[in-house]
């Protein structure tokens, strides 16, 4: 078991990497003309895709890194850098291209399973959250641990259901600029989570910069 902070850190960084509010616009795009019901079924959908994404993740990293022959401390290093440049991305109001490429996007509207793809993988679901799920899980060992973490992915996945059920309410009141200042939020809380994730690392692989 880690400290109950860590679990904190660990549903802010995942909640602000995931960032269901930057998803809003794209979602109401991709569903434009469906009915309040099948918007939900989508948002259901999205929800569940991102859980079960991301609890496979983080029960396989074990297996991921012994297969890439990459110790924890070197993903830290390799998940900072990926996540402080999706910081960058956030706090500059834009959409990072390691959650969706320009080729991905132009894809989007020939999908009939929305839930999934897009707006699950690659959008919310990617690089990022997968190495952090897989960094946080890591870090701790026993049931306890495991079960603590699923706990939070399934409060955190609950949270982007709500947001994206309310994607309509929460575009019209809060608006492009709106959406923006949260996304720029997100974005500095998460570089500081990144560079710390990145230190973290580095004093895994040198011992003596500890």
């Amino acid at each position: 078991m880690l400290d109950s902070l860590d679990y904190v850190r660990f549903g802010v960084t995942l909640f602000s990497i995931l960032d269901p509010f930057a998803a809003i616009p794209l979602f109401l795009l991709l569903t434009d003309g469906r009915s309040p019901g099948q918007r939900s079924a989508t948002a259901r959908t999205a929800a569940l895709t991102v859980f079960a994404a991301l609890v496979i993740a983080g029960f396989s990293g074990d297996l991921i890194l012994r297969l890439l022959g990459a110790s924890l401390p070197a993903f830290q290093v390799g998940g900072g850098i990926v996540l402080f440049l999706m910081a960058l991305s956030m706090i500059n109001a834009q959409l990072s291209p390691q959650q969706q490429t320009p080729e991905e996007a132009s894809e989007a509207t020939d999908r009939s399973a929305l839930g999934v793809v897009p707006i699950a993988m690659p959008l919310l679901v990617g690089p990022g959250s997968i190495s952090a799920t897989i960094i946080y899980m890591e870090r701790g060992a026993g049931w306890q641990h495991k079960g603590l973490s699923v706990a939070i992915l399934a409060l955190i996945c609950f949270g982007i259901w709500v947001v994206l059920r309310l994607a309509q309410p929460i575009g019209d009141r809060l608006g492009r600029t709106g959406l923006n200042i949260l996304n720029r939020i997100f974005g500095l809380l998460l570089a500081a989570v990144a560079v710390q994730i990145f230190a973290n690392g580095l004093r895994g692989l040198f011992p003596a910069l500890g």
